[in-house]
């Protein structure tokens, strides 16, 4: 463990104590949000960017080790370890070079050197080696044995070259090279299968494709693979085989004599028959992980974006899912998101329907006393707020579409029969609508994040990394916003700090049974909550209105009797405290600080105490879509429209306009200047104006474009 420590704080520029306690209290169960929150002395201030890199850079320096101790057991029982070789094994710096000096030994399927050492060639082969300038031929004479079917010179040479070939393959120095050598001239070709033309057409951009593969970007990568997996695709990667080849030769090649034209031949079998496998297989593994990472990355940055989107707030909302056929389901909520009301409207049918549908709209809306409308943007979406804005009654009341990607999701979920067992699907769907707008984050945890559509290729990349940054997102969003503990639901609890769904659960069954809680101390009376769950959850969960207020903060409840010490030196309450600026000026920071609480805790306190339970996201506004603009045949070239950005990709972001079709803006088209990465434009949620490029409504695909429009020249 001392010398992982040692190896991430170089790696990371952090320093080793920082590490140190950093892998300790992951040790001991703490959480990043709590590590980076509440123990920023004692890691030298960490955030949770450095935290969980940290965490997964000693995960995988854990798999090295557990691998290490497999490799060293193997080559124990196998009678070839040696100190040599066990040291050469504890000091390999990553999978890679460990398997190379794991390869000679490791147990293989019968090959053609296993059968020509069999026929005593090793000698041979390893004479060959030394290319000292002897006949070859003369030299294989005396390995003729027509019992072990060695017949002539040539039988022996053939065998002694395969048995070098293996040699070769397995050196590390020439491994190491030979792998440096893919990555940096490697060629990443696509082919098309003969004959998938037709059925692989949405592959068709890749069926004569290549680029080198340090240049290939991650979505290419992914699509690729995806083309390959469907059988469509071919594809392969490699350097060009006369550089190769030529690396090889001068590793091992010595010389023009005879001996030395039998290695060159070993080099060349070796290459195509063992080495280009073995060095392409491990291109593509690296190449996937490398396109992975960038795809969960990607992924897990929009999900953050989309998570922290602008509260609406506490507001009375009327939420409708919209159709037509079946009709649009409509909802009533009170301000802690209670269902109250919920009913069915036919417009879009004919005009008597409109109407019964518009009077439904209008005594709801009185009866409730609705602040805001909330229409989900699916099917009928457009036409249902068209028609909702031209009721007069309706005309001072915001009415807004909410991205309802993962609403059936919800609907169809453990969690909402919980909650709705006797109301329909579609109603429970209305209700998750209404309450995305009133706190995304709050209703969003309730789904799983991969149905959310922020994703690319999501479904292609490693799972189980998948869901661990995901659920890392998630964690840091919930606790970085905090937590009413009197209101949020099971779902919202189990992603606070040191909770998880049973603890979640148990809560709101207490809550349930005893009625709001009073303190953040009274948690403990909670089944199965000790002293560490509290010390974790404590401090992200908030208490409007209690008997500590304080509670209502992000101050840590370890903490309160620094701020009770401010506050009798100033001579007034910790109210007072909290409400004026000018008492809170005057506290000499210093005097506070001890061996647990230093200046970084004390600046956290004092801006908690300044806006005590401060939401960190961004506050709401309103968003109207070009009216008129309904569906894709509204569109036109060069038309400029508003929109919501709702992903964003490697290649560009995808933007909703209001027609049932997010556009593309290419990464060529995001700004006037050259963009790398798209995320330094634009981001999840952010308002834009774009301007129509093209559409194809064959293709369903709409090309949009953030630059500025061009000026004509006279």
């Amino acid at each position: 463990m001392p010398g992982h420590i040692a190896a991430i704080a170089d790696e990371l520029a952090l320093k080793p104590a920082g590490v140190q306690t950093t892998v300790r209290l992951l040790g001991q169960g703490a959480t990043i949000p709590f590590i980076a929150r509440y123990r920023k002395e004692a890691t030298g201030n960490l955030d949770e960017v450095a935290i969980t890199a940290i965490r997964d850079r000693l995960s995988q320096l854990e798999e090295l080790d557990a691998r290490k101790a497999t490799i060293i057991k193997s080559l124990e029982t196998h009678g070839h370890l040696t100190d040599e070789l066990r040291q050469k094994v504890t000091s390999a710096p990553d999978l890679a070079l460990l398997e190379d000096i794991y390869l000679p030994y490791r147990p293989k399927r019968r090959t053609k050197a296993m059968m020509a050492r069999e026929k005593g060639l090793e000698p041979l082969a390893l004479k060959i080696l030394q290319q000292t300038g002897q006949d070859p031929l003369a030299l294989a004479a005396e390995f003729v044995d027509p019992q072990k079917e060695v017949h002539s010179s040539e039988d022996a040479l053939e065998g002694a070259r395969h048995i070098m070939a293996e040699i070769i393959n397995e050196d590390p120095g020439a491994r190491e090279k030979m792998r440096d050598l893919y990555f940096t001239k490697g060629i990443l070709h696509s082919r098309v299968i003969l004959g998938k033309e037709a059925e692989g057409a949405k592959f068709r951009d890749y069926f004569d494709w290549q680029e080198p593969v340090n240049q290939t970007p991650s979505h290419r990568i992914l699509a690729m693979r995806r083309g390959e997996k469907a059988a469509v695709l071919n594809l392969s990667m490699a350097p060009p085989e006369e550089d190769a080849l030529t690396l090889l030769e001068t590793l091992f090649v010595k010389g023009e004599a005879a001996d030395s034209m039998q290695v060159k031949l070993a080099v060349t079998d070796g290459y195509k028959r063992l080495l280009s496998h073995s060095m392409e297989t491990e291109i593509r593994l690296a190449t996937k992980q490398r396109a992975e990472r960038q795809a969960i990355e990607v992924f897990a940055r929009n999900l953050r974006q989309l998570l922290l989107a602008p509260p609406l707030g506490p507001k009375r909302v009327m939420g409708i899912d919209p159709g037509f056929r079946t009709g649009c389901k409509l909802v009533c909520l009170d301000r802690q998101g209670k269902l109250l009301h919920h009913d069915t409207i036919y417009p879009h049918m004919n005009a008597k329907r409109d109407q019964q549908a518009a009077e439904t709209i209008i005594q709801s809306h009185q009866r409730y006393r609705v602040e805001a409308v909330a229409v989900g943007n699916g099917t009928a979406g457009r036409e249902t707020e068209t028609f909702i804005r031209k009721i007069d009654a309706l005309k001072e009341t915001p009415i807004m579409l909410v991205n309802e990607s993962g609403a059936s999701v919800y609907s169809a979920s453990e969690a909402a029969r919980r909650e709705f067992p006797d109301l329909d699907l579609t109603i429970r769907g209305a209700v998750s609508i209404a309450r995305r707008l009133m706190d995304p984050l709050a209703e969003l945890v309730k789904i799983d994040p991969k149905s959310i559509g922020v994703g690319q290729y999501q479904h292609d990349v490693d799972q189980a990394a998948l869901k661990l940054s995901l659920d890392d997102v998630v964690i840091s969003c919930v606790n970085a916003v905090g937590v009413d503990l009197n209101r949020a639901s099971a779902e919202l609890l189990a992603y606070v700090s040191g909770l998880g769904p049973q603890l979640a659960n148990n809560i709101v069954t207490y809550r349930n049974e005893n009625g709001p809680f009073t303190s953040r101390t009274e948690i403990i009376k909670v089944s199965r909550i000790g002293p560490k769950s509290y010390e974790q959850s404590a401090g992200f969960l908030r208490i409007e209105d209690g008997a500590n207020p304080l509670d209502a903060s992000a101050v840590h409840p370890e903490s309160y009797a620094v701020v009770d010490a401010m506050a009798r030196d100033q001579n007034c309450s910790v109210v007072d405290l909290m409400a004026d600026a000018r008492l809170r000026d005057k506290i000499e920071l210093s005097r506070y600080v001890t061996d647990k609480i230093g200046r970084p805790t004390l600046l956290d306190i004092l801006a908690e105490l300044a806006k005590p339970g401060r939401d960190p996201r961004q506050a709401f506004e309103a968003f109207e879509f070009a009216q008129g603009v309904n569906e894709m045949a509204d569109l036109k070239p060069g038309m400029k429209v508003p929109g919501i950005v709702t992903n964003v990709t490697a290649f560009g972001a995808f933007v909703d306009i209001g027609v049932h079709q997010d556009g593309l803006v290419h990464i060529s088209e995001l700004a006037d200047r050259f963009v790398k990465d798209p995320a330094d434009v634009v981001s999840v949620q952010q308002k834009v104006t774009v301007r129509v490029l093209s559409v194809d409504p064959e293709r369903k695909r709409i090309s949009l474009s953030m630059k500025k429009q061009p000026v004509e020249k006279s």
